[in-house]
């Protein structure tokens, strides 16, 4: 019984994880739809799209090193901006995509999170 009610609980989450706004955005966070850990520990993202694009992608609280942090996310989530949902994926797939040197645990980390959370909002949407 315990672990039908967990297993029920996962997918409860899971359907949590994309939310509407009004003006249309949607909303896909990542931290119930990806484990993947940076350097100290997972790095989830929120990933903002409208009409089919990328708005933005937002860090969530998260273990890493601020400095480290901050370096990966200044280069890395810029990219992603106004580009069609499937181009997104395409980048977060991309292994060469030059994330930050120094940081490159947090950079496959983020790449991952976006990448789920864009395929959520597609399979979802």
């Amino acid at each position: 019984m315990f672990f039908a009610l967990a297993a029920m609980s996962v997918h409860v989450l899971a359907d949590d994880a994309m939310t509407k706004q009004k003006d249309g955005t949607y909303v896909v966070n990542s931290t119930t739809l990806c484990q993947a850990r940076g350097y100290k520990a997972e790095t989830p993202v929120e990933v903002y799209i409208k009409s089919g694009k990328v708005v933005k992608v937002v860090p969530l609280s998260n273990k890493e090193t601020p400095r480290f942090f901050k370096r990966v996310t200044d280069v890395l989530l810029g990219k992603y901006e106004g580009l069609k949902v499937t181009n997104a994926i395409g980048l977060a797939e991309d292994a060469n995509v030059d994330g930050c040197t120094g940081a490159t645990l947090s950079a496959k980390a983020l790449q991952q999170h976006i990448r789920e959370a864009l395929l959520y909002y597609k399979k979802k949407k």
